[in-house]
């Protein structure tokens, strides 16, 4: 099978994270390091920030779940955009939280909307930057506008699951926006660019009340010894996360220009898969299928007529392309 459904990194886990991995599991009989001391001292170094604003999560979306717990009581407000990632409806569910979903624009986060979604009992807000699935993206102005706008007493949840994808000129320091706002907590993974799917580590970056607060909520041994081994040897690798952006840029645009060339409408996308229409969905991921090839059914996202391609090596990029070659409307 080619796998192109789940946003994983084509080239793998890099081999520097595979032989640290591997060398920790010699230690694989004790308990991992509950305070994840290494890595994060390397994260902090990396980040420039004390090492109590870090929280150790198994993959971000457990930093997403940790987040509701924290923030909101039952019943209280959580508000997302309409195509944000699904993790955050589940996270507001676990919480017993009340959803408001604000309408997408052009399928992106509507931030003027989703300011005027706050409410009294607001007390979570998620942002993805870029967003899963449909790989919009918001520039840092308008964004850092939305942070000064939202209430101090509500904590803002900035995703940025993909950020080691974004092109030289829309990044941002999302860091220094955590030093200005006590309310934020940036949300990162291991997961997307530095190949560790499998291992599941992320972490989240918060002032130290906040941090703290998701580190007495967070589970002891969330993180596994390889897995923490392999993060610090991944953060450290700076050759493997250059090839894996050049390969996501290089990628990215085979599969956007050789769908425009089959006429089948997709999103410009910041992130490493690229969203496209396709008429019936589950009509055609069956047909890939069959073909060997496996990408993302969006029906849970309201979008039964899209699908979503993780971009992958050239040869699978152009593998999906010629499979969808029957699909393109007639010229």
């Amino acid at each position: 099978m080619i796998l192109l459904a789940s946003n994983e990194n084509p080239l793998g886990m890099p081999e520097s994270a595979r032989r640290a991995a591997a060398a920790a599991l010699e230690g694989a009989g004790n308990y991992p390091d509950s305070n994840g001391t290494a890595l994060k001292h390397a994260l902090a170094s990396r980040l420039d920030v004390p090492m109590d604003w870090l929280t150790l999560g198994s993959g971000s979306s457990e930093i997403l779940e940790l987040a509701a717990q924290v923030s909101v009581k039952p019943g209280e407000g959580v508000v997302y955009s309409q195509y944000g990632f699904i993790v955050y409806a589940q996270a507001a569910a676990h919480a017993h939280a009340r959803s408001t979903v604000v309408p997408a624009r052009d399928f992106g986060h509507d931030l003027d909307a989703m300011r005027a979604a706050i409410g009294e009992d607001t007390r979570l807000v998620f942002v993805a930057n870029p967003n899963n699935p449909t790989g919009t993206f918001i520039e840092a102005g308008p964004l850092l506008e939305f942070l000064q706008a939202v209430p101090a007493h509500v904590t803002v949840l900035l995703d940025e699951a993909y950020t080691e994808y974004l092109a030289p000129a829309q990044r941002y320091d999302s860091i220094a926006w955590v030093r200005r706002f006590p309310n934020l907590i940036v949300a990162r993974t291991f997961s997307k660019a530095y190949g560790l799917a499998g291992l599941r580590i992320g972490y989240g970056v918060a002032q130290p009340a906040l941090a703290a607060r998701l580190n007495a909520q967070r589970p002891r041994f969330n993180v596994s010894t390889p897995a923490q081994a392999a993060a610090v040897a991944a953060l450290a690798d700076a050759a493997f996360l250059a090839r894996s952006y050049q390969l996501n840029t290089i990628g990215r645009a085979q599969l956007a220009n050789g769908l425009h060339e089959l006429r089948l409408a997709s999103i410009p996308s910041s992130g490493n898969f690229v969203m496209v229409q396709v008429g019936e969905g589950r009509t055609v991921h069956a047909r890939l299928l069959a073909a060997g090839i496996e990408v993302s059914l969006l029906d849970n996202y309201g979008l039964p007529h899209w699908l979503r391609i993780t971009v992958g090596l050239a040869e699978q990029n152009e593998a999906v392309l010629d499979a969808l070659r029957d699909n393109a409307p007639a010229r």
